[in-house]
């Protein structure tokens, strides 16, 4: 169960929804695994919800209603809060910040990347080319700003315990030279690196595997000890926290298909290998 804390109601729509909640659950003498019993979820998802850091869901504030006597009191304020702006998270856009706060906290991650590597295994390197490419205006601490972010992100995976990482990459992501020769080489090795160590699972999908059910673009799955499976989609400036429950599974589903045709996670280690023996080579020496 998640315990107590000192919540400021009025800081977001989902604080208010979760101080509600509380407020609710509370007056009618259930405690929050009680509760969790009655509409089908664990005491600590409630907890999540009254402590706002989970959403709330649609469907669930239904069945919240219902079991709390409320008419329509949490599902229009469901409504409210999901049309409410996200808020920015410090180095990160403001379209991603919740994105990353739950992926801070998820048991397991995987993602589909159609041309970038994902952000968790993004080098230094990597990190500045991307965004030299997409802000080539931006100032100097704009810039570090940005790469310090990136990197405190990535640095999730340097435990070795969760979350786990599962990434299938399209072979886009390996040849277009992102910074250069040397840059790739270096990124290429360190997601090897990773895999090899048993830290991460790594696929790629190949240009001859044609069409495949992830096509349309990335996303990137999360999975939680004790609440529902969130799905996160980004486009060139925006991006969405997706957890309608069916919508969910069937992004769970177009994944499964994907990883049965990607290459295995052996002959796709191989494959980078290689391309980054590739990259090494066309970097000219040290003089």
């Amino acid at each position: 169960m998640t315990e107590p804390k000192q919540l400021d109601p009025f800081e977001s729509p989902y604080a208010f929804y979760g101080s509600e909640l509380r407020r609710l659950r509370e007056a009618a003498g259930l405690t929050q695994e009680r509760l969790g019993k009655r509409v089908f979820v664990s005491a600590a998802y409630i907890g999540q919800i009254e402590t706002a850091i989970r959403k709330p869901q649609l469907e669930l504030s239904v069945r919240l209603d219902d079991a709390l006597g409320s008419g329509k009191h949490l599902y229009n304020l469901c409504v409210m809060a999901q049309k409410s702006k996200p808020l920015h998270a410090g180095g990160h856009a403001s379209y991603f910040a919740e994105a990353a706060f739950h992926e801070a906290r998820a048991s397991a991650i995987a993602e589909y990347a159609p041309t970038l590597v994902p952000g968790l295994l993004q080098t230094e390197s990597y990190i500045r080319a991307v965004i030299k490419a997409a802000l080539p205006l931006a100032q100097p601490e704009t810039v570090e700003l940005l790469v310090k972010a990136q990197r405190e992100r990535a640095a999730l995976l340097d435990d070795p315990s969760k979350p786990e990482f599962w990434a299938i990459l399209h072979e886009a992501v390996i040849r277009v030279p992102v910074g250069g020769s040397s840059v790739m080489a270096e990124q290429l090795r360190s997601i090897v690196a990773r895999a090899r160590a048993g830290r991460i699972i790594v696929q790629v999908l190949r240009f001859e595997d044609g069409a495949h059910a992830m096509m349309a673009g990335m996303v990137s799955l999360m999975s939680f000890e004790d609440a529902p499976d969130l799905a996160y989609t980004e486009g060139v400036h925006s991006g969405q926290i997706i957890d309608e429950n069916e919508v969910v599974g069937r992004y769970w589903r177009s994944y499964d298909l994907a990883r049965a045709v990607a290459l295995s996670p052996d002959a796709s280690l191989a494959l980078l290998d290689s391309a980054a023996e590739e990259y090494a080579r066309c970097t000219p020496p040290l003089t």
